[in-house]
Formats: C-alpha cells, structure tokens, sequence
C-alpha cells in the first residue's frame, strides 16, 4: 500500500459492491480541481466476490471496458482498498525528529497491526505533532493482508496498469468529504452497501478511523421483513420516503428505527471516544456519505439523536465539472467519494 506517493498523472479505480467508479482529475488540491473523465458501471455483486480464476477475468474485463468508456489512456492508477479488508489506527509515541520516529515504528511495526507482520503489508505516515500533546507524535498505520493486497495488485496490473497506490477507502472518503477549511473535527460518516466506514477529521489529518458492521443492505432487510416485502421494493421505499412518519404510515421509520438506533449509538461512542483523546477539539458536525447522505430525513434523524450539526456530504465541493457532466452524474454522484478522493491524493509528493 502506499498512504502518499503518486507518479505523474494518474486515474483513479473505486471497486465498490455493486459497482465500479473510474475518475479522472486535472489540477491540484491549492486551486481546485477539474473533472476530465470519468466511468460508473454497475456491476452483479456475484462478479465482485468471486474469487475464481473465471470471476477474476470477468471483473478484469468489467474493469477494461469502463477504462475504455471513461476514455483514460494513463496507465498510473491509485485503487481503494476496502474497509473489510484493511486495519487503519493512530498511535502515539515519543515526539522526536520525523526520521527517527518513522525508523523506530518500522521495526515495532508487529506491536500495531493485528495479524503476523510476515502476512501483512503495511504502510504507515507521520500525522505531526499530537494537537493536544506536544510530547507525543502521531504515526498512522494502515495493513492489510499479502494475499489479498498482492491478488488484487497482479489482477490490475495484467491490464497493462501500473498500480501506483493502494489506499484504505475509508481515507480517500474523508478527503473528499472534509469540508474546506475547518478549523475544527469533522465525523465523516459514509454508509455503504455492507458497512459503514466512520472517519474523524481534526486540522486536515484522520484521528479516528472505524468501520461499523452493517451498511445499506441491513436496513432493506430490516425493511423488507417487518412489511412483508420484496427487498428491491424495500429498497425503493428507503430512498423515497425515508423516514417520514407521514408516508406509508409511517412503517419504514418504525422498521428502521431500532436498527438506526443502535447504529447512532456507535456514532455516539466514537465522538466520546475521540473527545475522551482530544480534549480541546470540538466536533464542528456530522458529514454523511453514500447512502446516508440519499435517505430522506436521515440528516434530521442523526442530529436529533446525536447533538451535532449534521449535513449531506459533497465529495464534489472542490472539483469543477461542466454542465453536461453534471447531469449524467446526477444519479449517481453521491457514489463518487471513494474515487474522488483516491483521485485527489497530491501526484506532485
């Protein structure tokens, strides 16, 4: 993996659960970006999970042919890892000079990660100085293991790509999302098809970085059986009426509310959690991703419950697109985080 370093240009590749995101940017993060090319391709989550020589190959050729829709003609490409697939902590240690630091924690390596180092590959970043402890610096430490890292390094790169970096989905999200300039933490919440990735950012960097079982497909399930429903219709009346009381009667809030209960509870923990480590970091709000940003009324739900400013995210905030680009990614651009964010990431470093 590789948590910094791009080469030159390069294109960005989100293999997500149900669908493939390819993006493209020109420009850089001190004066914006601009959209150049781009691909969404909605892809059978069987295809996705099938490790089988055959399935490998179809993904590959899934994977080439959304290459080929974008019009991408670069080689260089950043790919997300997922969340289920990756260990991401922060862990402090004595503030000395940042080589010495970053020497030390490479041969301790084995203390931070929860597998045997010989079956890991891990990454790791200097995050500076502890904004509440100028004794202690923070060293950022994503692993993941060698097989799943290396399969997925050898399917791309049998394309004829060159994988310049792989790196957890869970910060490419928070990139994109981080509002500009807050001087204050940001929870950067994205609820994805089968799990929820939570990020705090405080002062540009990751402080916090969770993965909550459960995603989207949990609440259609939950859904689909307190109504009696088919879950594509389940599906249908989550992203219609949310949880409005005055719809359907008020059945899909009922259905969802134990459920969204509990999942606010985990958000509440991690904010104790993150205060409880940073005592003078305020949590300026809530930014919501993926499916949560799509639910109606779930923005009013988690405010409620939580006590903190909460708001739809726009992993498109700092990306310029034109018109026309916008209206094709209308449906659908609330899935772009990910790639936005892995196609965000400083080329020039």
């Amino acid at each position: 993996m590789s948590l910094i370093h791009g080469v030159g240009d390069f294109f960005a590749l989100d293999i997500g659960t149900t669908s493939i995101r390819l993006i493209q940017l020109a420009g850089n993060s001190q004066h914006g970006w601009v959209l150049q090319k781009f691909a969404y391709v909605p892809v059978d989550p069987k295809v996705l999970v099938d490790s089988s020589e055959a399935g490998q190959h179809r993904l590959g050729e899934i994977i080439l042919g959304a290459i080929q829709q974008a019009g991408i003609t670069v080689k260089n490409v950043a790919v997300g890892m997922p969340a289920s697939k990756t260990f991401t902590s922060i862990v402090r240690v004595e503030n000395l000079p940042e080589q010495e630091i970053l020497n030390s924690v490479k041969y301790q390596l084995d203390k931070y990660i929860p597998m045997p180092i010989d079956e890991a590959t891990v990454d790791f970043l200097s995050l500076g100085v502890c904004p509440n402890d100028a004794t202690k610096a923070e060293i950022l430490i994503s692993s993941t293991a060698v097989d799943f890292a290396e399969s997925r390094l050898e399917l791309i790169e049998s394309f004829g790509l060159n994988v310049i970096a792989q790196e957890p989905e869970s910060l490419a999200m928070a990139r994109a999302l981080t509002p500009i300039g807050a001087q204050d933490a940001r929870v950067v919440v994205d609820l994805g098809e089968k799990s929820t990735d939570l990020v705090v950012m405080f002062r540009g960097m990751p402080r916090l970085v969770r993965s909550v079982p459960g995603g989207f497909d949990l609440l259609v399930r939950t859904v689909a059986s307190a109504l009696s429903v088919k879950e594509e219709q389940a599906r249908q009346f989550i992203l219609k009426f949310g949880l409005a009381q005055d719809k359907v009667e008020g059945q899909v809030f009922r259905a969802l509310d134990a459920t969204l209960g509990s999942f606010t509870t985990e958000l509440a923990k991690s904010i104790r959690f993150f205060k409880s480590e940073y005592m003078n970091a305020p949590i300026g709000g809530i930014v919501l991703a993926g499916f949560a940003g799509m639910i109606p009324l779930l923005t009013e739900y988690i405010e409620a419950k939580s006590g903190v400013p909460t708001a739809p995210g726009n992993p498109w905030q700092l990306v310029r697109i034109t018109p026309e680009q916008q209206q094709v990614l209308r449906p659908v651009a609330n899935e772009f985080a990910v790639a936005i964010g892995l196609a965000e990431r400083d080329n020039e470093r």
